[in-house]
């Protein structure tokens, strides 16, 4: 485990932000596979949701099927998702045309890619990179109020001002996942996706992002979808925990029923495999015991 959960400052609202309902994918091949199946989930305003589950178990097929982000020959072949703005209009995510879903998407929906430290360009300084985002999203900003933000937003992760300047390869692997993280920010949505998003990070880099998303969450007040295979990071940064299995939603709660009473067999499975760094290789539920608490999340 990573040690004590982060206050949250923020409380979760009763109120959704997202809804998705009966939402199905299929991989068009020979035979065909049914990636994601008859998945419903409801994500509230401010809350960290954990979705777990081993690889290929249609965890991100599930994230970009909803961000209308899966090509071909992935099909959504059925369901909904509705995405309910502060404004207080509902949008129907699947019934976007492409013009549409371009100026919903960073505007209102983030993503973090599974493998953003790489997705950086590498032959473009961070600050053309962060300014794109405004010059595509924000046409009426000035060059200089740009240059600010893209400055505020490096203070924001914890990255000097001065990398503006640096290219991608004069970073290292957290400082890059920083800027991705900055690039999710710059418009501040209301839903931050985050798919493996310090995979390939050491543990202490690892153990400073998790610390700052937490804190921008209660900063910004923003919803995060955490997409990981690490039950154990869920246990202790997520308010609710989606299980999935074989393409469905197996089990879904908060975190603290997740750990002390899961009800699911699979759910079980998992917290079993995680071995304690000092006892059996079933210890993880004991020595798991002290960085969750029975009041956590």
């Amino acid at each position: 485990m990573y040690g004590k959960s982060p206050e949250r400052k923020i409380p979760v609202t009763s109120e959704n932000v997202l809804t998705v309902r009966d939402f199905s994918v299929v991989y068009d091949v020979d035979p065909p596979v049914e990636a994601v199946i008859d998945v419903s989930l409801d994500l509230l305003r401010g809350e960290i949701l954990g979705l777990a589950g081993e690889s290929g178990c249609g965890k991100t097929t599930l994230a970009y099927g909803i961000q209308r982000l899966l090509k071909p020959p992935a099909v959504i072949t059925s369901g909904s998702a509705v995405f309910h703005d502060e404004s207080g209009t509902d949008i129907d995510l699947l019934a976007l045309d492409e013009t549409s879903l371009q100026r919903f998407r960073w505007d209102k929906i983030s993503m973090v890619f599974q493998g953003a430290m790489n997705a950086l360009n590498p032959v473009l300084s961070i600050g053309k990179q962060l300014a794109d985002v405004f010059e595509t999203h924000r046409p009426d900003m000035s060059r200089d109020e740009r240059r600010d933000e893209c400055a505020q937003l490096l203070d924001i992760v914890g990255v000097r001002r001065e990398r503006l300047r640096s290219y991608p390869h004069e970073l290292s692997g957290g400082m890059r996942q920083r800027v991705m993280i900055a690039m999710a920010l710059a418009l501040r949505p209301q839903l931050m996706v985050m798919d493996e998003p310090t995979t390939a990070l050491d543990v202490l880099v690892q153990r400073e992002i998790l610390l700052q998303i937490s804190d921008l969450r209660r900063e910004f007040g923003f919803s995060v979808v955490f997409i990981t295979h690490d039950l154990p990071l869920l246990l202790e940064i997520s308010d609710r925990i989606a299980i999935m299995r074989e393409g469905r939603i197996v089990e879904l709660d908060t975190a603290s029923a997740i750990y002390h009473r899961a009800q699911h067999e699979y759910t079980r499975k998992l917290l079993g495999s995680f071995p304690s760094l000092t006892g059996d290789r079933g210890g993880f539920l004991r020595a798991s015991e002290t960085a969750l608490g029975e009041g956590a999340a």
